[in-house]
């Protein structure tokens, strides 16, 4: 009987590396050069000017999120079918929870069109003052960032889980999976201690910078290597 577990795995192998840069690419325009250029921290009026000022640009800015959820729908997948043989059940619960992230993310994305509408300008929010509609769409903002927050502790877990599955199969070097399993955690541990305690994390990119490095590093490294799998098993367990 022919194997067809590695040509499958292969593939799935190159096409996990694309999804990594691809994702990681539209997140970074949505946060830094949309949010980051039109959301000015502490003030809701200068933040609701930028926004209708540039409204299309924040509504992009939506739509590059929707495509960032879609290419990780479809990096779990990739995920899911190169670790399965390696161990099904962990494979299982690392593609659960990071399915859980991508409603999360969905959900709390809407509060984005949310923020926007309410600064339309539409005829049945004209009893509102100007400073109250900027408050509401501040508020629907801060909603947004709250519901990514809950977001990245359910992305930290599953992607700890698919770097534990990594290092256990060798199909990339050890020393990524490793460094995938610390900053994955590290990801999760930073939005538990921001909902428990925000002082304590008030500046996030460090926070997040070695998991953008091991998303990275493991996106080149499928895409132009792809994955040993002469190290790893070749049935699931």
């Amino acid at each position: 009987m022919i194997d067809t577990t590695w040509p499958s795995q292969a593939k799935a192998a190159r096409i996990a590396g694309a999804l990594y840069l691809v994702q990681m690419a539209t997140a970074i325009f949505g946060e830094s050069f949309v949010r980051g250029s039109l959301i000015v921290p502490g003030d809701a009026t200068r933040t609701a000017e930028n926004i209708i000022e540039s409204e299309r640009l924040f509504r992009v800015g939506i739509a590059t999120d929707i495509l960032t959820y879609v290419a990780v729908l479809s990096l779990v997948w990739a995920l899911y079918v190169l670790l399965r043989p390696v161990n099904r059940n962990l494979a299982l619960l690392a593609a659960m929870l990071r399915l859980l992230e991508l409603a999360t993310h969905f959900a709390a994305t809407l509060f984005s069109l949310v923020a926007v509408n309410y600064l339309g300008g539409a005829d049945h929010l004209k009893s509102f003052e100007p400073a109250q509609l900027h408050s509401l769409a501040r508020v629907a903002i801060t909603a947004q960032a709250t519901g990514l927050n809950v977001g990245f502790v359910l992305v930290g877990l599953g992607s700890s889980v698919f770097a534990y599955l990594l290092l256990k199969s060798r199909y990339v070097p050890r020393v990524l999976a490793a460094w995938g399993i610390f900053s994955s955690l590290l990801l999760a541990a930073y939005a538990i201690t921001f909902i428990v305690n925000p002082p304590l994390v008030s500046i996030w990119i460090p926070w997040m910078i070695p998991m953008g490095i091991y998303e990275v590093g493991l996106g080149f490294w499928l895409l132009i290597k792809g994955a040993d799998l002469r190290a790893g098993p070749a049935g699931a367990v």
